[in-house]
């Protein structure tokens, strides 16, 4: 009987035994810091860090497809736009007119911006800045300023000044919209198109205010 008994028990320890060793291990697989739970976050980071590499590389370069619609509409718009910019610097210390000075710092506020850009793009597309149409009026440049008209400018102040200002930025605009028209109907480039569309909309609605200014000057 007590050898009956003395089997029986070490028949249970064994088997406590083999259970506490089973527990200890499946608490161990448990704890490990290296489980699949971080291995699975190494590999989203590692998602993550190639999708915005991917996308930097895209932001960086030239803004998709293009064709020679798009070169000439970038070629010629920094020019005309950088005129914009001389007529507008022409208003510091010469606009008396308040709305007159609303539409000058608009001037300044986009087309800058818009500069830059249209060369990024030529730069990227490989092109020149330059179409080789010098600084004048040349084929497609629509409502630019001669050098006189600049001077005529530069000469009067106050209401004077309003009066030209208004008058030349009218024309400067109009053809800063027939530019952008053509570059909407003919365009490929999607940056491209949107920048006229926006030319468009915006230029059209100051050519609008100029017009209201020069009825009450």
């Amino acid at each position: 009987m007590r050898a009956f008994t003395n089997r029986t028990a070490r028949k249970f320890a064994l088997l406590g035994a083999t259970a506490t060793a089973g527990l200890l291990l499946s608490a161990c697989g448990t704890d490990d810091p290296m489980s699949g739970m971080d291995h699975g976050g190494t590999s989203a980071t590692a998602t993550a860090t190639a999708s915005a590499s991917a996308s930097g590389t895209a932001q960086a370069g030239a803004p998709g497809a293009f064709n020679d619609a798009d070169v000439m509409f970038a070629q010629m718009m920094i020019p005309h736009h950088e005129q914009a910019l001389e007529m507008a610097e022409l208003a510091d210390g010469r606009a008396e007119d308040p709305e007159v000075k609303r539409l000058v710092a608009a001037v300044k506020g986009a087309q800058d911006p818009e500069i830059a850009k249209m060369r990024a793009w030529l730069k990227g597309w490989g092109k020149p800045e330059s179409a080789g149409h010098g600084s004048g009026s040349g084929h497609g440049m629509s409502g630019m300023m001669s050098e006189q008209d600049m001077k005529d400018l530069a000469a009067v102040k106050g209401k004077a000044f309003d009066r030209k200002f208004a008058e030349l930025m009218i024309a400067h605009h109009e053809g800063a919209v027939a530019m952008a028209e053509d570059e909407r109907k003919d365009g490929g480039n999607t940056a491209a198109k949107a920048l006229a569309d926006d030319v468009v909309r915006t230029q059209s609605e100051e050519i609008a205010a100029l017009r209201k200014i020069l009825d009450r000057l």
